[in-house]
């Protein structure tokens, strides 16, 4: 396919987020300086940078949590500044959000901290919200013993889970990952990878996930967006990434510690490949 097909065929594409011409600075400092990036409905899209970067700072941008001094944010197609509150709540039920390290609220429960959003938007019984919160569980592969249980009794691969359930709630159109598997060990981030593609494909939801972690880039993400020199430096496949000449991507995806990620043309190398 050539790049005026691969041109063509995004313009038909649904853009679940769409951010243009985006600068955000601190001070006399510029972290992000015009930047443009469009996610599509139903990918996951891999964000990474070098750290320091202004990956979280583009997530919490477009969340709302930071103030931004020029650009447009659309989500599913509406511009946050152009319409009225009412409608920005609506929106804001249509996003889920996993933080870095779960965020989970320890004085609560694991069921509570779920509850939450339905809490905040919707005007819901007890009986129905409980229903609601179980059936997240079991959306995220959680027990429902683990209900009742509070932050500081589960296990870190437990906390993302019942962080994603969390995100999941409302049932939005697309849900944000700050690092899904960082503190992960190797088979838990790998079996995390699998429970966000099964629930992409039975949901139909679409994932930004700011990331570290190359399988994880490899084995799910469908785009990847690379954030350098205060803007969306590269963007494409993974094998665009393994193909690309710019000295940070060449380091990241072709250095010491890319050398087992296999060419999709090639041998399988990595270590979460088995025989």
């Amino acid at each position: 396919m050539g790049a005026t097909d691969e041109v063509a065929r995004e313009a038909e594409r649904e853009k679940v987020l769409s951010v243009k011409d985006l600068t955000v600075g601190f001070g006399s400092k510029i972290v992000l300086d015009n930047l443009n990036l469009d996610i599509y409905r139903g990918e996951i899209l891999g964000f990474v940078g070098a750290s320091g970067a202004g990956k979280s700072v583009l997530m919490r941008t477009v969340l709302r949590l930071l103030p931004r001094r020029s650009g447009t944010i659309e989500i599913l197609g509406s511009d946050y500044d152009a319409v009225d509150e009412r409608s920005r709540m609506e929106l804001d039920t249509r996003l889920g959000v996993l933080f870095q390290h779960g965020a989970l609220f320890s004085a609560l429960t694991v069921k509570e901290n779920i509850q939450l959003p339905m809490r905040e938007y919707l005007d819901l019984p007890k009986w129905l919200m409980d229903e609601l919160a179980y059936l997240k569980l079991d959306l995220v592969g959680l027990d429902p013993d683990a209900a009742d249980k509070y932050p500081s009794e589960l296990s870190g691969g437990m906390i993302k889970r019942a962080a994603l359930a969390r995100a999941l709630a409302l049932d939005p159109d697309l849900v944000f990952l700050d690092e899904p598997t960082s503190g992960l060990d190797p088979i838990g981030a790998a079996e995390f990878d699998e429970l966000i593609a099964r629930l992409r494909d039975t949901l139909g939801l679409t994932v930004y996930m700011v990331t570290h972690d190359l399988d994880s880039l490899f084995s799910v993400c469908d785009r990847i967006a690379v954030l350098g020199q205060k803007r969306v430096l590269v963007e494409g496949t993974i094998d665009d990434m393994l193909g690309n000449d710019d000295p940070w991507v060449k380091s990241y995806f072709r250095g010491k510690r890319a050398r087992s990620i296999p060419r999709r043309d090639g041998p399988a190398a990595s270590g979460r490949v088995t025989d």
